[in-house]
């Protein structure tokens, strides 16, 4: 795996940790448009 700049212009994958929801948008999302939960990078390993 390889590490991405979080801060990039490209179009990036996002799921949130509570209700599984993805979406796809340019900047991270600060919470779920659904059920304002944390949303993650899927592009980004957890820890």
């Amino acid at each position: 795996m390889k590490d991405i700049d979080p801060e990039t212009d490209e179009e990036t994958t996002y799921e949130c940790f509570e209700c599984g929801k993805i979406i796809i948008a340019e900047t991270s999302p600060d919470q779920c448009p659904d059920c304002s939960g944390s949303m993650r990078n899927r592009q980004m390993p957890l820890e």
